[in-house]
């Protein structure tokens, strides 16, 4: 479809160079003119940029162009669980893949005539008086009265060989989303002190051959430490230098000595930074954790711009980067009626 419909824009283009104008086309190819929009966005004003174009986004486009919202979705086609097979504990989408949904919501979203949808990558942005002004990595800048940032987060891979192939596979980051898959298996939770202790009681509830590879020497309290012996769980303080996998299907652990314990599956928690730094260059705030700083309607510290997704919640959720979406279409919108009211 893509092939075919690119292919009638050329062609269109060629006749509208021959005629002196695509204004000339509209009586004669009004589907033509359509496509236009949804492809290229045409150069305009608009009531709201999403920069994301993966579930929160997309859901927020949704909610506003079913109020006959202007929308521009800018997307980059990089989303963060690119590399996993399945996304679970989202209902009517169990055990479908990350990409099929985004393809399943992408067209569905596009079927609002007022919602655009460009692929290409937001790298600047700034406020003025009336709007949000975007620029992308192709050229194109755009205005919009709102915006919103939906554009996930990037994990921060550790430098141990083979982890970053194992990563959403046989490595992950939430039980909710991957534990019933990896239960009953050999698990390591590849963390130390806190984060450790936290997911521990989430884990050794999914099996019951659990340990903890805290990648140096352990940092717990006595009282943490004595909870961790009670559950049989164990210890592991040296230092990882490869994961052994097949495919992204963890085998084994190798430590720094040389010595190997297999291992099925992981809980790897990671550090993260936001995708662009669009949101800090316009004001918004991020919190101690890294997040952009939002309230219960998804409103971030700067008048006018919102945020959804992972990049603004620590519960990392198909299920609920689409309900914050849904959140920021409604409020948004919401905000624009009042203002135009």
């Amino acid at each position: 479809m893509r092939q075919c419909c690119d292919s009638v824009f050329k062609m269109t283009r060629r006749d509208a160079i021959k005629k002196g104008s695509v204004a000339g086309l509209v009586p004669m190819f009004p589907m033509v003119v359509t496509h236009l929009k949804k492809d290229n966005a045409m150069t305009k004003d608009y009531d709201v940029i999403i920069i994301g174009g993966s579930y929160a986004g997309l859901s927020a486009a949704m909610a506003l162009g079913r109020s006959l919202r202007n929308v521009l979705i800018i997307d980059s086609g990089l989303p963060c669980n690119r590399q996993t097979p399945h996304s679970h504990n989202f209902i009517t989408q169990d055990g479908s893949t990350p990409a099929g949904i985004s393809q399943k919501a992408k067209s569905q979203v596009l079927k609002y005539d007022t919602v655009s949808f460009i692929e290409d990558k937001a790298i600047k942005g700034r406020k003025e008086e009336g709007g949000f002004y975007v620029l992308t990595e192709s050229g194109k800048e755009f205005k919009a009265k709102k915006l919103v940032i939906a554009t996930g987060i990037k994990d921060i891979m550790p430098s141990v060989k083979g982890f970053s192939e194992c990563w959403g596979i046989s490595v992950v980051h939430c039980p909710y989303c991957h534990g019933y898959e990896i239960r009953n298996k050999k698990t390591a939770i590849i963390a130390n002190g806190e984060v450790a202790f936290h997911l521990a009681p989430l884990v050794s509830n999914l099996t019951d051959n659990l340990s903890v590879l805290t990648n140096g020497k352990a940092d717990f309290t006595p009282e943490e430490l004595l909870k961790l012996k009670e559950h049989n769980i164990h210890i592991i303080e040296k230092e990882i230098t490869e994961i052994e996998h097949e495919n992204g299907f963890m085998k084994n652990v190798v430590f720094d000595d040389s010595s190997t314990m297999h291992f099925e599956a992981a809980y790897g928690p990671l550090p993260f930074q936001q995708n662009l730094d669009i949101p800090e260059f316009i004001g918004c705030e991020l919190t101690e954790q890294g997040y952009i700083q939002v309230d219960m309607m998804q409103k971030t510290t700067v008048d006018g711009v919102f945020a959804c997704g992972d990049n603004s919640i620590r519960m990392r959720s198909l299920a609920i980067a689409v309900s914050a979406g849904a959140i920021v279409g409604a409020v948004a919108n919401m905000e624009l009626s009042k203002e135009e009211f």
